[in-house]
């Protein structure tokens, strides 16, 4: 066992031999790390969320790619996509499936050609430089491959790309870093999926992860971010997003707690009229930590904001939910609604929730709240008069609370996907497929 060494872990970390223009990226990367002020809980951003985990474990060493009977395309049964699969941060072109789609360029960093480069060496770190987050250094320290996405202008993506994590690396604790790039240009259509998967036996493990979409004018991205890591698996993660005039972006964050696992979400609207849709969803239980933390800048006219985030929390786990929208001063005619609701199933679990409004315009049309409360006694009552009882109207009634946001997933396949995770999550498998279970 051994403290968590911030230079140890910018010097020490030995991935495969790479690219130049990687290591060099790793080097800037180092030199900020180690400028970088160390969160505490009198960081506001931190307050609820300790980093006491990372100090647990000598996270210095980087797993070995292996050798998992995976198959990838089980995890999202029906879903027709291109893939690409990553086993403890390694690309594994034998587990990947990629299809030729014109005007679509997939492709993991290493195998990057020159326009690829110039696609990388022009959006890459870019609408992450600059931010108060240590962890996007960190993820740069660690930097060994990662994926493209490009999208060119007036191209309609056929399929979704589903990227794949998979952790397996059950001979102790070991770390990571998953980076990937999106650029689509004017009006261009994309789905995306990632999603992080840890096999059976697979030990401690730390994931710094990293994604930056960039969406341009009149086009739309449908992401969905999928976290389903093992209950000692810690993951600091950042998604940074930036929207173009009339651009869109419909998101969906679903989260099992862990060890430790902090999301960032930030977004900027850059154009007029673009519209994004924010959805997150967060299931916690044992003594699992889950902190979500979303960021969204009106910095223009006519742009549109709508999140709605929902958890729930048992036994003696901990939710955080910071929810921020900011509309700057030359952001007249914005519309932004911010919605957290929580539910507690034991006298233990407990929720820390802060949604804020930071309003310089006046012009606008805004609003937000916030609720943490148990299941409500009148429809449990409404259920236990029906002949059910008690613990299975608390799971129908849990069920309905989140499927309610799985029912806006666009991809059939995808929603099904997240419905069998939550029923099995609750523990009761037999659960409607479809509609609201409330």
């Amino acid at each position: 066992m051994g403290a968590f060494d911030r230079n140890l872990a910018a010097t020490l970390y030995a991935p495969r031999p790479a690219p130049e223009w990687i290591r060099a990226l790793r080097e800037t990367a180092c030199a900020a790390w180690g400028a970088a002020p160390w969160p505490t809980r009198k960081t506001e951003a931190w307050k609820y969320t300790a980093l006491d985990a990372l100090d647990a474990t000598a996270w210095l060493r980087c797993a070995e790619a292996g050798e998992p009977g995976f198959d990838a395309a089980a995890l999202v049964p029906g879903l027709d996509a291109d893939r690409l699969v990553f086993v403890n941060g390694c690309y594994r072109a034998e587990l990947s499936c990629l299809g030729a789609q014109p005007g679509v360029r997939v492709v993991n960093f290493r195998a990057a050609n020159s326009g690829d480069r110039a696609t990388i060496d022009g959006a890459l770190g870019q609408l992450a430089t600059g931010t108060d987050n240590p962890f996007v250094a960190l993820n740069g320290c660690w930097l060994d491959d990662g994926v493209l996405l490009h999208v060119g202008a007036g191209v309609r993506a056929r399929r979704p790309v589903h990227v794949v994590h998979v952790g397996a690396a059950p001979d102790g604790p070991s770390a990571h870093a998953q980076r990937l790039l999106a650029v689509l240009g004017r009006g261009a259509e994309l789905d995306l999926v990632e999603q992080f998967v840890d096999l059976p036996g697979a030990g401690e493990s730390l994931v710094a992860g990293l994604s930056e979409l960039r969406v341009g004018e009149g086009a739309r991205l449908g992401h969905c971010r999928l976290h389903g890591e093992q209950e000692r698996a810690i993951h600091i993660g950042a998604v940074y997003v930036e929207l173009a005039r009339d651009a869109r972006c419909e998101s969906l964050l679903f989260a099992l707690g862990g060890a430790l696992k902090r999301i960032d979400f930030r977004l900027r609207h850059r154009g007029q009229g673009a519209s994004c849709r924010l959805d997150g969803i967060y299931l916690a239980r044992h003594r699992q930590h889950v902190d979500l933390h979303t960021t969204v800048e009106h910095e223009v006219a006519h742009a549109t904001t709508e999140q709605v985030c929902r958890g729930i929390v048992d036994d003696a786990a901990r939710a955080v939910f910071n929810g921020r929208i900011h509309i700057h001063p030359q952001a007249q005619k914005s519309s932004a609604e911010l919605s957290n609701r929580n539910l507690l199933l034991s006298d233990e679990a407990e929720v820390d929730t802060k949604p804020e409004l930071e309003i310089y315009a006046d012009d606008v049309r805004c609003s937000h709240g916030a609720t943490v409360s148990r299941i409500d006694e009148k429809s449990l009552y409404y259920l236990l008069t029906r002949g059910i009882g008690r613990r299975e109207a608390e799971v129908l009634l849990g069920y309905g609370f989140v499927n309610e946001l799985v029912s806006r997933v666009g991809d059939e396949a995808l929603a099904a996907t997240l419905r069998e995770v939550v029923r099995d999550w609750l523990g009761q498998p037999g659960l409607p497929a479809g509609g609201d279970a409330a």
